[in-house]
């Protein structure tokens, strides 16, 4: 008999939509909510998850801030339609001169000042 079991790490974005003004670029984008989760998986089939953690992420720069764990949860169940400026929590000096960023096209995050992605070539 065999059994075939794993530990994975996965990514969900949450049904949430909001416009704001991002305080890392100035512009105007929209705010999507993400939970990332470990979960154990036997035959394939995720059984349970633990160590989940909120995210946020602009459209316009695609800078990534971390929400409160029981405001995610919130967000996530529906309890919460709107995130105000308080609740944002965007990391260090380098999201706050603008430089993290995230090609639309591809996915890829950097640090660094590119105008182009490293990955597939296209404007950041």
């Amino acid at each position: 008999m065999f059994l075939i079991f794993g530990i994975n790490e996965g990514e969900k974005q949450i049904p949430f939509d909001q416009c704001s003004l991002c305080r890392c670029c100035g512009r105007y984008g929209h705010l999507s909510v993400w939970m990332r989760y470990t979960y154990f998986s036997l035959f394939f089939i995720p059984l349970f998850r633990w160590n989940r953690q909120y995210f946020v992420r602009m459209s316009c720069c695609g800078a990534v801030g971390e929400l409160d764990p029981t405001l995610g949860h919130a967000v996530a169940v529906g309890e919460v339609r709107e995130l105000r400026d308080e609740d944002l929590h965007f990391g260090g000096p380098s999201y706050a001169a603008g430089f993290h960023r995230r090609c639309r096209n591809c996915g890829y995050e950097t640090n660094e000042d590119f105008q182009f992605c490293p990955r597939c070539g296209r404007l950041l």
